[in-house]
């Protein structure tokens, strides 16, 4: 089992920046990927970007150049530095961790990009 508990989330003006965190705990010496996900009102959840324990990344065309996933595995922790922040990146983020087939998720933090 896996608890993930995000943070950082915020209102903030469009050119602005965020950093979000995720705090994992419990079997975290068994994650493969941990990723961040977002979901805006009216909309499907959407990948926005993961990292593997080899710390290979891959991004949404969206947030590719604005965005910087990274981990801290001594913290058990992973991050999301967003910069130049727009009105559409406006959701609910969650935090995501993979252990083989099983996903498990964070409750979410709220980030909103005022124009």
């Amino acid at each position: 089992q896996v608890r993930l508990v995000e943070s950082g989330g915020g209102l903030v003006q469009a050119g602005g920046s965020l950093r979000l965190s995720c705090l994992a705990s419990g079997s975290t010496f068994n994650i493969n990927v941990m990723g961040w996900y977002r979901q805006a009102p009216g909309k499907q959840r959407e990948l926005v970007a993961w990292i593997s324990s080899g710390e290979s990344t891959n991004y949404a065309n969206s947030v590719k150049g604005r965005f910087t996933i990274s981990r801290d595995n001594a913290k058990n922790t992973v991050y999301l530095q967003m910069n130049s922040l727009k009105p559409e990146d406006t959701a609910v983020y969650y935090c995501n961790a993979m252990i083989r087939a099983t996903s498990y998720w964070g409750q979410g933090t709220q980030v909103t990009v005022s124009s």
